[in-house]
């Protein structure tokens, strides 16, 4: 078992920034891929992005890239999403992820553990 606590959401103004983390125990953090996942209000949970094991390798979704970074500190069994230039539509709850496969297949078929989430609010 793996267990995620998530922090670090809020409510921001449009172009700000927040930076989210996650704080993972139970199971080898650093044997697993981690990601970020976020819902809307009356909208499907959506992959945000996700990093490999190692952190060599990392994988965005199009709405997020090149404003969204994500990072893990193995050391601290903790993994990082930083957000830049947040827009009205980054406002959702985001929720911490786990996976033991890749990073490709997190984003196709979800993970097998999930945090409970954080809510951010973007105001325009």
């Amino acid at each position: 078992q793996v267990q995620l606590v998530e922090s670090g959401g809020g409510l921001v103004q449009a172009g700000g920034s927040l930076r989210l983390s996650c704080a993972a125990s139970g199971r080898t953090f650093s044997y697993y891929a981690m990601g970020w996942f976020r819902q809307a209000p009356g909208k499907e949970r959506e992959f945000v992005a996700a990093i490999s094991w190692s952190g060599s390798s990392t994988v965005y979704a199009d709405s997020v890239k090149g404003r969204f970074t994500i990072s893990r500190d193995n050391a601290k069994n903790t993994v990082y999403l930083q957000m830049n230039s947040l827009k009205p539509e980054d406002t959702a709850v985001y929720y911490c992820a786990a996976s033991s496969t890749t990073t490709q297949a997190m984003r196709a078929r979800g993970p097998g553990y999930w945090g409970k989430g954080t809510l951010v609010t973007v105001s325009s």
